[in-house]
């Protein structure tokens, strides 16, 4: 798809592609387990609790011991 050393500059490449050149160096970071855990239990908060919003989810999940920000990420 898009060819690093094609004498076309990435940037007319990714045009001619319909794509932002941003997507062109973008590279994922895996998730850690920990984030996992903390994103289904948001989940399952979330469909038992739909009015809740992130105030209350976070409480909730301090609750249960979590330290985290309003955010939803584990509190470094």
């Amino acid at each position: 798809m898009i060819d690093r050393e094609h004498k076309l500059p990435l940037k007319r490449q990714a045009q001619l592609l319909g794509m932002s050149r941003g997507s062109l160096y973008y590279h994922p970071e895996p998730v850690s387990d920990d984030d996992l855990r903390l994103m289904r239990r948001i989940d399952e908060l979330h469909l038992e609790h739909p009015f809740a919003g992130s105030r209350m989810l976070r409480d909730m999940l301090r609750l249960e011991g979590a330290e985290i920000g309003r955010a939803g990420m584990w509190a470094r």
